[in-house]
């Protein structure tokens, strides 16, 4: 099985365009020459059994067609299997999701076609990943993640957009319109904050800690983050007023909000946070649990394709 890929196809990813473009998707990786075999996943979670089963079967190349959270599936199947070393297994993307903030960083282009060709040159990346523990309800949890992990007023929004789009709203409407409303409801949180000695506290707005640079459709977030130095990026936004958030949301885009006052740039192996009220997470787009949170690297240990 050297050669050949387990396609691994979300058909609700993008509200429903992992379904409706396979046919065109299944035609041009024949077209490539690619071999391949595909299956469908059925239920939250599926892309991680199913790869995890195709790595004990003997598959070591897999694309995920579908959106960041089904990545992180994905990934979460390699990084958890004990039959071959992580970077033994080959991953790959074609996105027919909304958000395509993952592809943005590392470089996999949004076109089908040119997706396919960037898997058919084989170039290939080792990055980093992150670990995060958290809680739902009182049982702590983990999950593995690529991108961006958001807590906060991030999280809050991306749950919000995620019922949305769940009920039938399409695009990058979600986000946006959850972004606005949720600013209303939404209050301050005191947390307590330590990256590897670093200690501190203090009220705040939102908090991003990431491999990658993008989430929320375009957000430069992280803006400095590098996926394969072995280090975590944290941005803290600290007490903003709602009208000045309204402001500086278009300098989210080109990453120039860092250089806010009230906004904190950090680095760290090891991060730990802890709140009160607790706070919301959302791991690579999917909304999970709550905190207290504990967070680690785990260096160079995906394998991924990428553009030349």
């Amino acid at each position: 099985m050297t050669d050949k890929w387990f396609v691994i196809v979300n058909p609700v990813s993008g509200s429903g365009r992992g379904k409706k473009d396979w046919k065109k998707i299944f035609s041009l990786l024949k077209d490539a020459r690619i071999d391949f075999k595909y299956v469908f996943t059925k239920y939250r979670c599926h892309a991680t059994e199913l790869a995890r089963e195709s790595i004990e079967k003997g598959w070591r190349h897999i694309i995920s067609v579908g959106g960041d959270g089904t990545v992180n599936e994905v990934v979460n199947a390699v990084l958890t299997q004990n039959h071959v070393p992580t970077t033994e297994v080959t991953l790959a993307m074609i996105s027919t999701g909304e958000g395509k903030d993952w592809g943005r960083t590392i470089g996999i282009p949004p076109d089908y076609k040119d997706a396919i060709t960037t898997i058919k040159n084989g170039t290939t990346f080792v990055q980093d990943a992150g670990l995060v523990k958290y809680y739902d309800a009182d049982i702590q949890k983990k999950r593995y993640f690529v991108n961006v992990v958001g807590t906060g007023y991030d999280a809050f929004v991306t749950e919000r957009a995620n019922y949305m789009k769940e009920h039938g709203c399409d695009g990058v409407v979600p986000y946006l319109s959850s972004l606005f409303m949720c600013l209303l409801r939404y209050k301050y949180t005191n947390v307590k904050l330590k990256i590897d000695e670093l200690e501190s506290e203090d009220e705040v707005f939102s908090l991003n800690v990431g491999i990658c640079k993008y989430n929320g459709g375009g957000m430069m977030q992280l803006p400095e983050a590098i996926p394969d130095d072995g280090l975590l990026d944290v941005t803290v936004i600290k007490k903003l007023g709602k009208l000045e958030v309204i402001k500086n949301v278009k300098n989210l885009y080109d990453g120039s909000f860092i250089h806010h006052p009230l906004v904190q740039t950090f680095r760290g192996k090891t991060i730990s946070i802890e709140s009160e009220p607790k706070i919301y997470l959302e791991v690579d787009g999917e909304s999970l649990g709550r905190s207290p949170f504990q967070f680690e690297i785990i260096p160079k240990s995906v394998k991924i394709v990428v553009a030349k």
